[in-house]
C-alpha cells in the first residue's frame, strides 16, 4: 500500500507525501510498473484480491530500488503511449533492461508486452484495425505459422496463458478485453506466440524457458474470461506474501491518525457509497467530535435524494451531518456552459466555495481543518492523476484548487487507493447497513453530467463514409438493421486515452428477436466491432422507442437548467421504480440515465445506460429484459418533452460509463 502511494508518479509523490511513508516491512512484494495505463492500479487491486501483496512503482524505479523493496515478481502495465512512435515512452527499453537484470518472473500487459518485445529485439507496429473491448482469443497449441520467429515452436509448459488449456478443457478460446492500436509483428529470439485474435496474430507470448510472459489483452479486468487464472498462474512463480482488507484497514487507521494529528476534518458527503463509507471510516478512526459532515444540495440530486441521505445517516446515529442548500448558486454558474470538462470543473470549484462559505459562517479556522473526500482510485485515474495517464474526465474532487490543497497536505482521502468493490467490502467491515452499501454509484456532479449539453449539432465531416464503415460490420443475418449518427458527442476511453466522439444509433423492426431471440448472440458479439470500424465512433446505442430512423434528428441548443434537471429527475425516478418492479436493482451494478438535446419532434432523448461491473475501470452493458424496456419506454414517452429513448450497448472501453 505505502509504495503504491509514493511511487505512482512525481505528481502523486508530492500529493501523497503527507499520508504515506516508506515501507519497512521485509515481506515479499509483486511490483507493478506504471506505464500510465488506465488499469495500472487495477492490476495491483487484482493481485491483492488474489491474496498477494502488490505495490505500484513509477517507471523511474531502478533495479537496485526494486531489489531493496524485496520484489519477487514484476508486472509491466499498459499505457497510452506507442512503442513504435512515441519518443517519451522509448525509455521503456532502459526500464525493461533494469527489470530483466533481476531475473525475476515478469509479465508484460498490453503496452508492457510491446515494451518487452521491442526491447528484446522484436518488432512492434501500428495496426490498421484497432481493437477495443471484448475480443475472441484463441490459444495456440504451437507457434503460429506466418508470424516471424515462431513457426513450428512448441508452446512451453510453463506458459501462463497456455496452462489454461491443460487446466481447463473449455479454455481453448474465450473472450478477453482489448484496448490497443499497436501490436507485436515479430517476436524476439527464443519467444513463442501462445494466443491470437482475428486482428492480432500475437495476442500473447512467452520465453521458451524463462518466466517472461506478455499478453496484449487485459487479464486484470473482470470482463476478461479466465483473467484471474492467468494472473494466478503468473503469481505461482513468485514467492509472494498475503494481503487482505483487514490489513488495509489497520494500516489506514495509523496513516489517517498520523496525517490528521490535532486537526479536524470537514467531510464533503454526496450520499453515494464512497463518501458515505469515507465519512463512516473517519468517524470511526477520529471520533464524531473531529469530523464535520457537509451534504451540499446542488439542485442536481436525484428525486428526494437529500432527505433520503440525511434520514439514512441519522438512523445509524451520524448526527454530525449538516445540509446546505446551494442549488440556486450551482444552476446560476452552469448557465450557458456546454463543454463537459468545463461543467465538471465548475461543479468541483463550487463545492469548495460552498465549503468555504459554511466554514466562515461557523468561524472555523482553515489551519485547524482538513478537507475530507470520498475519492476512489478510478477518479484519480480518469482525471490523469498518475504518471503518463491521460485525462479521460476531470472528477469534481480533482479540480485544480483541490489538487493544490492536496499538494499542501490539506486533504484526507481514505479511499483513494481502493476500487468500488473494495469500498463496499470496507463498508461491511465498518458495520454500515446493506441499504447504504449496495446503492448504485452516483457521480458527485450529479445530474449535471447526465444532462448532455451542446450549443450546436455535431456530426462527422463525412457522414456517409462513417455510416458505411460502421454498418459494414453487420453479418448478413442482421442486414435488416439500419443506423444514424446522433448529433451530440460523448466521452470515451480508447487505447488508454480520452476520446470525444459520436454515437451510432441502431434501428430494428424486431427488437425482441434482436436482443433475446436466436440471433441475439450474433448481435451482442457484433457490437464491439462498430467502434473498431470507424475513428468517428466510440459508442453504440439501440433505439427502443421507434423502429425506423428519422430522415434527420431535431436538435436544440441546451445547457443545465432547473427545468431540464426536474425533467431528468422524473425520468430517473421512473427507471428506478421499474428496476424495483422487475427486481433488477441488485443485479445491475450501475444504471445511469442521461438526457440529450436531440429527438424526433424537438424534444429530448433519454439514454438508458445499465452496466455490469465491479470496479468501474471496465464495464459491460447489462442485458435488460424486453418487458422492462417496453414498459419503461411506454412510461417515459408520456412525459412532455421526451420523444425518443435509446439503450446504450457500449462496453467500457471504448465508452465511459457516464456520457460526460
Amino acid at each position: 500500500l505505502t509504495h503504491s502511494l509514493t511511487h505512482s508518479s512525481s505528481t502523486e509523490q508530492t500529493v501523497m507525501s503527507s499520508t504515506s511513508t516508506a515501507s519497512t516491512s521485509p515481506r515479499p512484494v509483486v511490483a507493478v510498473i506504471d506505464f500510465g495505463g488506465q488499469y495500472a492500479h487495477l492490476i495491483v487491486n487484482r493481485v491483492r484480491r488474489l491474496g498477494v501483496y502488490a505495490e505500484l512503482f513509477h517507471t523511474s524505479v531502478t533495479a537496485a530500488e526494486l531489489a531493496a523493496h524485496h520484489v519477487v515478481g514484476i508486472i509491466l502495465s499498459g499505457g497510452g503511449g506507442s512503442v513504435s512512435g512515441d519518443e517519451k515512452m522509448r525509455d521503456a527499453h532502459g526500464l525493461v533492461g533494469q527489470v530483466l537484470s533481476l531475473q525475476l518472473p515478469t509479465l508484460g500487459i498490453c503496452f508492457g508486452m510491446q515494451a518487452l518485445a521491442s526491447a528484446l529485439g522484436g518488432r512492434v507496429c501500428s495496426m490498421v484495425c484497432k481493437e477495443y473491448g471484448p475480443t475472441e482469443l484463441h490459444l495456440l497449441s504451437c507457434g503460429a505459422a506466418g508470424v516471424a520467429g515462431v513457426a513450428g515452436d512448441q508452446m512451453p509448459a510453463h506458459c501462463v496463458v497456455g496452462r489454461l488449456a491443460s487446466e481447463n478443457r473449455d479454455a481453448s478460446h474465450f473472450s478477453v478485453y482489448m484496448s490497443h492500436g499497436d501490436s507485436v509483428a515479430e517476436l524476439p529470439p527464443d519467444f513463442v506466440a501462445t494466443a491470437s485474435t482475428e486482428m492480432c496474430p500475437v495476442a500473447s507470448f512467452c520465453h521458451q524457458s524463462k518466466h517472461i510472459f506478455g499478453v496484449q489483452f487485459h487479464p486484470e479486468v473482470t470482463h476478461t474470461e479466465h483473467g484471474n487464472e492467468i494472473l494466478k498462474n503468473f503469481l505461482s512463480y513468485c514467492e509472494a506474501s498475503e494481503w487482505s482488507m483487514k490489513t488495509y484497514l489497520d494500516e489506514l487507521s495509523t496513516q489517517i491518525k498520523h496525517q490528521v494529528g490535532d486537526r479536524s476534518v470537514f467531510m464533503l458527503v454526496s450520499g453515494g457509497v464512497d463518501s458515505t463509507v469515507a465519512f463512516a471510516l473517519l468517524d470511526k478512526i477520529l471520533g464524531a467530535d473531529k469530523v464535520y459532515g457537509l451534504l451540499v444540495d446542488t439542485g442536481l440530486m436525484r428525486m428526494n435524494e437529500t432527505d433520503l441521505v440525511k434520514k439514512s445517516l441519522d438512523a445509524i446515529e451520524f448526527d454530525n451531518l449538516h445540509v446546505e442548500d446551494a442549488s440556486a448558486l450551482f444552476l446560476e454558474r452552469l448557465h450557458e456552459v456546454y463543454e463537459p470538462e468545463a461543467k465538471r470543473k465548475i461543479i468541483g470549484d463550487l463545492f469548495l466555495e460552498v465549503k468555504k462559505n459554511v466554514s466562515e459562517r461557523m468561524h472555523l479556522e482553515d489551519a485547524n481543518w482538513l478537507l475530507g473526500q470520498g475519492t476512489i482510485y478510478p477518479d484519480t485515474i480518469e482525471s490523469g492523476g498518475t504518471a503518463h495517464s491521460s485525462t479521460i474526465k476531470t472528477h469534481h474532487n480533482r479540480v485544480d484548487a483541490i489538487t493544490e490543497m492536496i499538494r499542501q497536505g490539506r486533504v484526507v482521502e481514505p479511499l483513494k487507493e481502493l476500487y468500488k468493490d473494495e469500498v463496499r467490502e470496507l463498508g461491511v467491515l465498518l458495520g454500515l447497513p446493506k441499504a447504504l452499501i449496495i446503492r448504485h454509484p452516483f457521480p458527485g456532479p450529479g445530474l449535471g453530467i447526465r444532462l448532455l449539453c451542446a450549443e450546436k449539432a455535431s456530426l462527422p465531416d463525412d457522414m456517409d463514409q462513417t455510416l458505411k464503415d460502421t454498418l459494414s460490420v453487420l453479418p448478413k443475418s442482421l442486414n435488416h438493421i439500419t443506423g444514424r449518427v446522433v448529433p451530440v458527442q460523448s466521452v470515451g476511453v480508447q487505447g488508454d486515452d480520452r476520446t470525444y466522439r459520436h454515437s451510432l444509433c441502431l434501428y430494428t423492426s424486431s427488437l425482441k428477436d434482436l436482443l433475446v431471440g436466436e440471433k441475439s448472440e450474433i448481435f451482442w458479439n457484433t457490437i464491439p466491432r462498430f467502434a473498431n470500424a470507424s475513428p468517428e465512433i466510440n459508442r453504440v446505442v439501440l433505439c427502443v422507442s421507434h423502429e425506423e430512423p428519422p430522415a434527420e434528428f431535431t436538435f436544440k441548443p441546451s445547457y443545465v437548467t432547473k427545468e431540464r434537471a426536474n425533467l431528468l429527475r422524473q425520468v430517473d425516478q421512473i427507471v428506478n421504480q421499474q428496476m424495483a418492479t422487475f427486481d433488477l436493482y441488485e443485479k445491475i451494478w450501475q444504471f445511469p440515465v442521461a438526457m440529450a438535446p436531440f429527438g424526433l419532434e424537438g424534444g429530448e432523448c433519454v439514454i438508458l445506460r445499465p452496466v455490469a461491473s465491479k470496479e468501474a475501470m471496465t464495464a459491460a452493458p447489462y442485458r435488460l429484459p424486453i418487458a422492462f424496456l417496453q414498459e419503461t419506454v411506454q412510461q417515459l414517452l408520456k412525459l412532455d418533452q421526451i420523444d425518443m429513448v435509446v439503450y446504450d450497448l457500449t462496453s467500457k472501453p471504448p465508452g465511459t460509463i457516464e456520457w460526460e
